[in-house]
């Protein structure tokens, strides 16, 4: 017996991606993720996590993958517009809560993707 691939994972254009396809895109989202976390020690590993979602954004269009690659990259682009406002506002002092609300905010986005990654399922493109 065959093992059929869930419905959601099949490409929209018609055109289906193999198994083992499939399970590589999986594990790049799954790297992705990981240089994520990683950055809240090693910021400098969430901008090779983005470049990766950039170069392969065209494998993964029209798959449930789709949806963690942009999410990844909205999660990105608003924690680097949230970085940046925190350290203007550092200046007077209210700077340092929104680094700690924008610093929670990335965990939560990472783990929410995570888990739905996991468990085979897309993620929706609503913030937060």
């Amino acid at each position: 017996m065959t093992e059929q691939m869930p419905e959601e994972s099949l490409p929209l254009s018609g055109e289906v991606i193999s198994a083992v396809e499939q399970e590589k895109l999986k594990n790049l989202t799954l790297l992705v993720y990981l240089l994520q976390g990683l950055s809240l020690v090693v910021g400098l590993t969430a901008v090779a996590g983005v470049i990766i979602n950039y170069l392969k954004r065209d494998e993964v269009r029209g798959t449930y993958l789709e949806s963690h690659f942009n999410w990844q990259i909205k999660t990105f682009w608003w924690l680097l517009a949230g970085l940046v406002i925190g350290w203007l506002l550092a200046f007077v002092l209210i700077g340092f809560v929104v680094l700690f609300a924008v610093w929670v905010w990335y965990i939560y986005r990472i783990v929410k993707g995570w888990l739905a990654l996991n468990d085979g399922r897309g993620i929706g493109n609503v913030l937060p």
